[in-house]
């Protein structure tokens, strides 16, 4: 692969990964054991931190119940208020997690960017929602509408994407287009407990593989932050991760212990990459119109 540094568009970002469990029935423990791991990774210096997918409570989709609506919050709301708080006092850009309210009835898995100085930069609500056995997640979240997007913030331009989006390369393209440098994906995935074992190590390498894609199709670092412990039916399997722009796992958490990892993001490499590797160049976006069709019925 030719090309070389060029030094003005060399720079380090350290990027915090907050892997925990979630104790059942108390919200607030939740959020400040999501605090404390922040808190940690901004004190190792830290400029960009990403908590797991909803993250103040147990993953509640594995049943259809009503009172598990009760939940939700508004954005901005009490979580968005405590992390903003966090960033400003540490400095730090946070993207958390949040099972929004949005109105009456109408309800969102989204993704929230608060800036260093606590402001909220963006918000984004979960495009691809799953129905598997215990991810009724379409009982429970409307399909987002805010489009894939990136934010600019003081640690670097952040791209927001959730769980479930993982397995779909047009959302990561899509938000590498609007300039992201880093795709990051607040996550909850696991599978059933003690049920196809057989399976368990290929799911996994699946999962990180796809990702992995994403980060050298796009010439761009993904970072995916797990949940780990058992919860009901589901035993998450952690492994939160970065991976470069080479797709190379520079970094990758255990798979059922609590951990916070603060790992070094060389963001000079998306030009040098880019540079070998001019995919967004010799993209043929002339002849990819039946992309937007369900399925190619005739040629």
């Amino acid at each position: 692969m030719g090309g070389t540094r060029d030094a003005k568009t060399a720079r380090v970002l350290k990027v915090g990964l907050v892997q925990m469990r979630c104790a059942p029935d108390d919200p607030a423990a939740n959020l400040a054991r999501a605090i404390a791991g922040i808190e940690d990774a901004a004190a190792r210096g830290a400029e960009l931190v990403v908590t797991q997918e909803l993250f103040r409570t147990p993953y509640f989709c594995q049943a259809e119940e009503q009172a598990r609506f009760e939940l939700a919050e508004p954005v901005p709301g009490p979580t968005t208020e405590a992390l903003a708080k966090v960033a400003a006092a540490r400095g730090v850009t946070i993207v958390g997690s949040v099972f929004e309210r949005r109105a009456e009835g109408l309800y969102h898995n989204t993704a929230v960017v608060l800036d260093a100085d606590g402001s909220l930069a963006g918000v984004y609500r979960k495009m691809h929602i799953p129905d598997d056995p215990l991810y009724y997640e379409k009982f429970y979240f409307t399909p987002g509408d805010t489009g894939f997007r990136s934010f600019d913030t003081r640690a670097a331009r952040v791209g927001t994407l959730v769980c479930w989006d993982q397995w779909f390369p047009e959302g990561a393209r899509l938000t590498a287009l609007a300039g992201a440098q880093v795709l990051v994906y607040p996550t909850a995935i696991g599978w059933e407990t003690g049920v196809r074992p057989e399976w368990e190590a290929a799911e996994h390498d699946a999962w990180e593989t796809s990702q992995r894609a994403h980060a050298i199709a796009n010439g761009v670092f993904v970072v995916a932050v797990n949940r780990v412990g058992v919860e009901e039916r589901i035993t998450f399997w952690g492994q939160s991760f970065v991976a470069d722009p080479f797709g190379r796992v520079i970094a990758r958490a255990g798979s059922s212990a609590e951990e916070t990892l603060v790992v070094d993001l060389d963001l000079g490499l998306i030009e040098e990459v880019r540079r070998g590797w001019p995919f967004l160049r010799d993209r043929r976006i002339d002849a990819y119109g039946d992309l937007l069709r369900r399925y190619r019925d005739s040629s």
